[in-house]
């Protein structure tokens, strides 16, 4: 008895690859009217039982590991996972690429009757109106094309080098990186940082002081954090998380184990407002425990700065929350442990600077809800460790995000629309020298409104002051100008109103679209703009892209947005690189893994192939996921990429398992696709680049280098008669394999034959 549907079709595979085919049964009187010796059922039992000659047994007794528990749900944020939901948003005419034939635009999925069956395609365009159709069981060759904006994606010709000159030129540029890369792990490599060392007991008695239940990303970001700074090199995690998704959570406990290891701890703040909140925040939770928290920004007296700078230097304040002030010469710590860093995009180039030094020595951990493109760019390539914290909150509901004109009828009407609820609003209008005209406007057309003015020109007590009025809801309308963007928490502000949203970056407006929304109330963001005529092409892609990603934790793929509007960039230099908007971000990524695997092992990087080969299976046997099996296109397609993107057997069992579980009983050609995607991965482990597979004959072509010892080929064709090579890479097999079932069962005990490690 397994588990679930899913469970039980993946013990269905495994007795079926040992040989033993297992009849299903749903019910107790399907049992009893089936004459087999065996059968595989499924229900919610831990333990087996014997009545009446029967014998029940659960899959838990049938393995001496536990079953995998919520698998898919602990895989939901790793890159690969990232990059489906990419692909599952593609609309018609999106630009996608090819690793053989370069970039096309996407035409949708068409079922094509391939003569033994019908197959699922998906269509790519190229330029000349050629037309390239691609089996979804190769989707692994296609990945969404991000580097630059779609208007401006190249389209390349099918059957010419173009795309050969641009992979190559790509290739040159990728050795460089790598081999700085390289430098730049041996010198992380090298660096001896501090291991921490804390009581569990403590740590889990602090833990238990957060008022809410973690969210299970929140938990994995905070034991890859602890597993980090339990390592004796310097931790550099970068944790990416949609406002008010419980980074700062992340924050207090390694802050924790930093302080419960001897060492203090320095938080960096980009706005002064955000310091003072993290300030108040790190005293309270840490109020229990005999930990010295201060606050250095400009609102601090001259004599508080002071004593919190000796302090810090003689090691009696452990946790110090600052702005840029901490990166002075005057501040020195005693036994700096750790950095934690909110928001670093907002910090300028010299601070920066200062940062890169700091990673060398402590531990840094840095926090942002829309990482810039290269931030992004060097945690997607490994450069820095990288955790995703895309689960909200329980009862939170996603920002309606508005686009409009801007228009006096709109702005009363959003803003009345809030008080009469009882809530409150913020009006973004980001220009010191016309605030004030806008407060009169305003309070002409909502004579309704307390209006209460904010912004960074103001002495920092007044603006203290107004602030803390807002948030005491003296008034119910800040206007303000961006000095908002981060750390405001007020949880009965629930509407927004930016004046010249085309005038933000995209994390910017995420960032601001955040200040709202912090509680169980729907809350609105209203983008208001000077009209179609008066704004430029990547503005309006900029707040297209916005209002289309309101889901919570929409954080993460706004930055790869921005990567296709804004370009990526070098990963490690100061120049946009036109290579990686000529092949796309995603296979530029895979071709500097390559070149960085190729340097490790000492191997010489092949420019004449930057890519690492993908085997080409077919089957003469349907494999796809019917659409009466999932009807909905982009859950198909998003399932096609899943399996592609899978590295590991258990990966495309977990696939099968969720497909049983969500869908039901795996129809014959869902089945076969899953078996496409087993034998790619032997085919990778082995060098094989082609399997054609017909019901009598069987063509496999190696690679050039294939990966397993000559002699296992040598033996089996001198065991087998029905073997001959066709010239050096190519072995033709007489073989009568009628069924798929057949055809599969002789190529998994091929493959096995040549594989060293058994795997099944």
């Amino acid at each position: 008895m397994a588990a679930s549907i899913g469970r039980r079709e993946t013990l269905a595979q495994l007795f079926e690859r040992n040989g033993l085919k297992l009849p299903y049964v749903d019910t107790f009187d399907e049992f009893i009217a089936v004459d087999a010796p065996a059968m595989l059922t499924y229900g919610p039992l831990t333990e087996g039982f014997t009545i009446e000659g029967v014998t029940v047994l659960t899959e838990s007794e049938l393995f001496a590991t536990p079953v995998r528990r919520s698998l898919r749900r602990r895989q939901k944020t790793t890159n690969v996972d990232l990059m489906i939901r990419d692909l599952a948003e593609l609309k018609i005419g999106d630009p996608v690429v090819h690793i053989k034939h370069g970039i096309g635009r996407y035409a949708g999925l068409e079922i094509i009757d391939t003569g033994y069956g019908q197959e699922e395609f998906l269509r790519l365009d190229y330029a000349k109106d050629a037309k390239l159709f691609v089996p979804v069981a190769q989707l692994q060759m296609i990945s969404r094309y991000s580097g630059s904006d779609a208007e401006h994606a190249p389209l390349h010709s099918l059957g010419k080098n173009d795309w050969e000159k641009a992979k190559k030129k790509a290739a040159e540029k990728v050795r460089d990186t790598a081999a700085e890369l390289l430098n730049l792990y041996a010198l992380r490599e090298k660096s001896v940082g501090h291991a921490f060392e804390f009581s569990r007991v403590d740590y889990d008695s602090f833990a238990e002081s957060f008022p809410f239940e973690e969210t299970p990303d929140q938990l994995a970001a905070i034991e890859a954090v602890l597993d980090d700074m339990k390592k004796d090199r310097p931790m550099d995690r970068l944790v990416c998380g949609d406002v008010g998704f419980g980074k700062t959570e992340v924050a207090l406990r390694a802050a924790f184990a930093a302080v419960a290891g001897g060492k203090q701890v320095a938080i960096l703040c980009p706005t002064t407002l955000l310091a003072e909140q993290h300030a108040h925040t790190f005293a309270d939770r840490f109020s229990a425990w005999p930990v010295t928290v201060s606050e250095l920004s400009r609102f601090r007296t001259a004599k508080q700065s002071k004593a919190v700078l000796e302090g810090l230097e003689n090691g009696t304040v452990d946790i110090v929350v600052g702005t840029h002030k901490l990166l002075t010469d005057k501040v020195k710590f005693a036994r700096l442990g750790l950095v934690i860093i909110d928001e670093e995009h907002r910090f300028g180039v010299r601070q920066k600077e200062l940062l890169k030094k700091l990673r060398a020595d402590v531990d840094v951990l840095t926090l942002t809800a829309t990482p810039i493109p290269r931030t992004l760019a060097m945690s997607l390539e490994g450069i820095r460790e990288f955790s995703i914290i895309a689960t909200a909150p329980e009862k939170r509901l996603s920002i309606k995000t508005i686009v409009r004109t801007e228009t006096p009828d709109v702005i009363r009407e959003a803003v009345m629309r809030e008080l009469k609820r009882g809530g409150q609003v913020y009006f973004l209008h980001n220009d010191v020298s016309t605030i004030e005209n806008r407060r009169e406007q305003l309070a002409q057309l909502i004579p309704e409104a307390r209006i209460i003015v904010g912004h960074g020109q103001m002495n920092e007590r007044e603006l203290e002051s107004v602030m803390r009025d807002f948030y005491q809801q003296r008034y119910n309308v800040l206007l303000c100008t961006t000095i908002i963007e981060t750390g405001i928490d007020v949880p009965t502000a629930n509407t927004i109103i930016m004046h010249r949203a085309d005038k933000f970056g995209l994390a910017q407006l995420h960032q601001l679209r955040g200040r709202v929304g912090r509680s169980h109330h729907q809350a609105y963001a209203y983008l208001l703009t000077p009209g179609k005529d008066a704004m430029t092409v990547n503005a309006e892609k900029r707040l297209e892209a916005i209002q289309n990603l309101e889901d919570l934790g929409s954080g993460f793929y706004l930055s790869m947005h921005d990567l296709e509007i804004r370009g990526a960039g070098e990963v490690l230099g100061e120049h946009q690189s036109g290579e990686i908007s000529a092949v796309g971000f995603d296979l530029y990524n895979q071709m500097l893994k390559r070149a960085v695997k190729s340097m490790r092992n000492h191997e010489t990087v092949d420019l004449d192939e930057p890519f690492e080969a993908m085997a080409e299976i077919n089957l003469h046997s349907p494999a796809l996921l019917p659409a009466k099996y999932i009807d909905d296109v982009q859950q198909r397609l998003s399932f096609y990429k899943e399996l592609a993107g899978c590295e590991t057997f258990n990966a495309i069992e977990s696939v099968r398992e969720a497909l049983g579980d969500r869908f039901g009983t795996l129809p014959e050609e869902a089945n076969t696709l899953i078996e496409t995607h087993r034998l790619r991965l032997y085919c990778q482990m082995l060098g094989i680049a082609r399997i054609e597979a017909a019901e009598e004959v069987i063509v496999i072509t190696f690679d050039a280098k294939p990966k397993f010892e000559p002699m296992r080929l040598i033996e089996l064709m001198q065991k087998s008669r029905n073997m001959r090579m066709l010239g050096p890479t190519k072995l033709k097999i007489e073989q009568k394999t009628p069924t798929i079932e057949s055809r599969l069962s002789y190529l998994r005990g091929f493959v096995k034959a040549l594989d060293s490690s058994k795997v099944t």
